[in-house]
């Protein structure tokens, strides 16, 4: 079966590549650099020719409200008109759990538009709702940066790691469309000031974290389970603390 994983050389691109082709599937990483982008829809009707099923990972270079709904809204059409060309059986997309509840932050607002346009499309489709990415928490933890200190929402999440997000990607990328969503998730929830805080130690940095209910995250507010799954959650693996003694330890 030829798969067409777009933003397939990004983190969780790669990883789905990767585990595609050695279940023997003829797997194309489209991106940019391969000559597709979908933003301007350069490349995709080459690509998609002959797919059975499009696997779209691309993520917008910027959260700036505008410019992450342009990104999203130009691939989301040009995706969406050059797999029903191609008579594309499934679109299979990653989106974000909660999204429809964050819709303070512009970024959340774009992913929402995204899923609209799928939803709309003849092309049968699966949107896989994951939460934040074990890999993500430093970047969490640098947009909280407030002086010496680091002001993070007391709200839960459950983070899950990228292979756990690769490997749940890819079956539902071989399964049949169900024209609805999927939620996946790491195994279990913390807050999210408690896990930058975990997070700071292993890496040997020495500022202090504010919990703090009101502190944005992206800017939107969180409720204490804006971020978490509903009951039917498919569940990774590895857990946050694991993931995080695996890491290369910061050097001098």
């Amino acid at each position: 079966m030829k798969i067409v994983v777009i933003g397939g050389t990004g983190l969780i691109g790669s990883k789905v590549v990767t585990l595609l082709r050695r279940r023997g599937h003829e797997v194309v990483a489209a991106s940019p650099r391969s000559g597709v982008d979908s933003v301007t829809g350069a490349g995709l009707s080459a690509v998609l020719d002959g797919a059975q099923v499009v696997v779209d990972l691309a993520n917008s270079p910027s959260f700036e409200d505008r410019a992450a709904l342009a990104f999203f809204e130009a691939s989301g059409r040009n995706l969406r008109t050059a797999a029903a060309e191609a008579g594309v059986r499934h679109h299979v997309a990653l989106s974000v759990v909660g999204t429809e509840r964050l819709q303070d932050s512009g970024y959340f607002r774009a992913k929402l538009a995204q899923e609209r346009l799928i939803e709309s499309g003849p092309t049968p489709y699966t949107i896989v709702r994951a939460t934040q990415f074990h890999e993500f928490v430093g970047a969490i933890a640098q947009s909280a940066v407030q002086g010496a200190t680091l002001h993070v929402s007391t709200a839960l999440m459950q983070p899950m790691a990228a292979d756990d997000v690769a490997a749940a990607v890819a079956e539902i990328a071989l399964g049949a469309p169900i024209n609805g969503r999927v939620e996946i998730a790491g195994p279990q929830p913390q807050s999210m000031a408690a896990i930058v805080e975990h997070y700071l130690r292993a890496v040997n940095d020495a500022r202090s974290v504010v919990a703090d209910a009101a502190a944005p995250y992206f800017g939107t507010v969180l409720a204490e389970r804006s971020l978490l799954p509903g009951d039917g959650a498919r569940l990774g693996a590895i857990r946050f603390a694991d993931w995080l003694r695996q890491q290369p330890k910061p050097t001098a």
